[in-house]
């Protein structure tokens, strides 16, 4: 039979108290007992008990039951979950149901027989166990909505560099591999993050998302590893932290080139033992996740200058995966602009037909420094302030890539020559992108290819 857990014996009486150590002994993980009730607050705050002991009738007050009362109080102050059995000799009905309607769980009477007392602390171990678990699936609960309240967008991009992130998806999604996500900011790194959770064994589990950079130093182990009631100032409640709220799912954090060092070492105490421990109190926590992290910072670098830990490197990125800029994708900048309008024209009520030739041209020679992100916010911002049927060039507020010391040269003005030359030109304006460049150069796709093989591209 499983041992029952950790049990709590309050007793003013020396002999009782031996006779629980005695009987529990071979029944429980471990018991602590204790024959002064002012200690209880100190034993609870350094250790968690599943059941609690509690003598109702103390020296002071022989039979009325108010000491075991007032001590029911305190230990539900102390830990709102606990799970108390009172144990007297003078038990009644009323003081039975007075204790139930206090938050004592059960109610045993002294003398006790060894069997149904051991039913009643199986019983009760179950309770706590069943109190623990709703506790944790409320905590997930909020945090899953306060997650699928955010704004999600599906993938949107058919060029080479972005098949090439929807295959590292498709490989590494069923695994439970931890997964560094590489990108600048805006490419759209917890969309992918999202996307490994989503294709993965753990779908159905939580998908926990974590920014570093918004967690303060001194706030960073309450929020990724919890806390117990009391442990500092506001700390008013037992809390779980984001490690445990993830176990059975993916937890992603965001951001983690940021962090200093000596929060990478907790992470990676975390991840190597695979436990958590909530700030005030000493037990371990198992804890049981996927692990995706993700940062725009150079780590392989970082660890050249000393500023990221190599092990912990090794056990983020048994994956990495790279997302490309948007100036590396022009390709799918009608795409995404398409996508973006079609949003913001039905959410803004406007009846907006498109963009312009100009327009899209306009984009597509923009530098995007802040990627997608910036992509999407421009756009949304053309459909506002757009006065017309069609989105024009001057509604667009971007950079606008500077030509001038890219200006085609020539230096051989043989015509055969000069034609090889404007068609590399274009096919690197547009990466490759067969009918973009034809377009350009006013030629069909055939044309294009007859050129192309009688110059040797």
């Amino acid at each position: 039979m499983d041992k029952i857990g950790k049990i709590l014996a309050v007793d003013d009486n020396e002999d009782i108290l031996f006779s629980l150590r005695l009987l529990l002994k071979s029944h429980v993980e471990k018991i602590i007992t204790t024959n002064s009730a002012t200690s209880i607050p100190e034993l609870l705050r350094n250790e968690e008990f599943d059941v609690i002991l509690l003598d109702m009738n103390f020296t002071k007050d022989a039979i009325s039951g108010q000491e075991g009362f007032y001590w029911l109080e305190r230990i539900l102050e102390i830990d709102p979950e606990a799970v108390v059995l009172f144990i007297t000799a003078y038990g009644d009905i009323e003081k039975s149901v007075r204790a139930i309607k206090e938050g004592a769980s059960d109610f045993i009477l002294k003398p006790w027989q060894n069997e149904k007392l051991l039913a009643t602390l199986n019983s009760a171990m179950q309770l706590r166990r069943s109190k623990k678990e709703i506790d944790l699936l409320k905590s997930r609960a909020k945090a899953i909505n306060n997650m699928m309240n955010r704004t999600f967008k599906e993938f949107i991009g058919n060029s080479t560099e972005m098949q090439k992130v929807y295959t590292s998806i498709s490989k590494v999604a069923g695994t439970d591999a931890s997964v560094l996500i590489l990108g600048e900011n805006g490419t759209g790194k917890e969309l992918v993050a999202r996307a490994l959770h989503r294709y993965s064994t753990r779908s159905d589990e939580a998908f926990i998302s974590v920014d570093l950079t918004s967690i303060s130093e001194t706030l960073f182990e309450s929020e990724l590893f919890g806390h117990i009631k009391g442990s500092f100032t506001d700390a008013k409640v037992d809390r779980p932290g984001r490690f445990e709220i993830a176990s059975g799912g993916t937890l992603f954090l965001d951001e983690i080139g940021n962090l200093p060092m000596p929060l990478q070492a907790k992470i990676l105490t975390v991840l190597e033992r695979r436990e958590v421990i909530r700030v005030g109190s000493n037990k371990p926590i198992p804890i049981d996740i996927r692990l995706i992290c993700a940062t725009n910072m150079p780590l392989h670098q970082m660890i050249e200058e000393g500023k990221f830990r190599q092990d912990l490197l090794y056990r983020i990125n048994t994956v990495e995966i790279d997302l490309p800029p948007l100036r590396d994708r022009y390709g799918d900048i009608p795409l995404l602009a398409t996508h973006f309008f079609q949003i913001y024209n039905k959410k803004y009520k406007k009846q907006l037909r498109g963009f312009t030739k100009e327009a899209m041209k306009r984009l597509e020679e923009a530098e995007w420094p802040g990627n997608v992100r910036e992509l999407q916010h421009v756009i949304e911002r053309a459909v506002i302030m757009s006065e017309t049927e069609w989105i024009n060039p001057q509604d667009l507020q971007m950079r606008v890539l500077n030509k001038s010391s890219d200006e085609l040269e020539l230096t051989d003005y043989d015509l055969d020559k000069v034609e090889k030359t404007v068609i590399l030109k274009v096919m690197k304006m547009h990466q490759g992108n067969i009918s973009k460049a034809a377009s350009e150069l006013g030629l069909t796709r055939t044309s294009l290819y007859r050129r192309m093989e009688k110059y040797g591209l």
